[in-house]
């Protein structure tokens, strides 16, 4: 069954923008992962210096794969960023 996550990130104050565009390297990079269904990174427009990536994963195993992969990535720009990230993970139903 499909995984969807919901990551947040806080960038440092007015690097929104710079911490979105540094993040779409990153986004096409993991899109070519197996079972990588959705990486996409958005920025609030109520507040820009708040960041969401919604991910779809295609089942636990490919999850799993992509956090091995991402270990071993560097961090993107960490002096972009304040704090850590806030991960929510539920399981893809789709009810439409």
């Amino acid at each position: 069954m499909a995984i969807r996550l919901i990551v947040t990130i806080s960038a440092a104050p007015g690097k929104g923008a710079e911490l979105a565009q540094a993040y779409k390297a990153r986004c096409a990079e993991v899109m070519q992962e197996s079972g990588c269904e959705q990486f996409e990174l958005f920025q609030s427009v109520v507040n820009p210096d708040k960041l969401a990536i919604l991910e779809r994963w295609k089942d636990a195993g490919s999850l799993e794969a992509h956090a091995r992969v991402q270990n071993e990535r560097p961090p993107v720009r960490p002096d972009l960023r304040v704090g850590g990230t806030e991960r929510e993970d539920y399981l893809y139903n789709r009810t439409r």
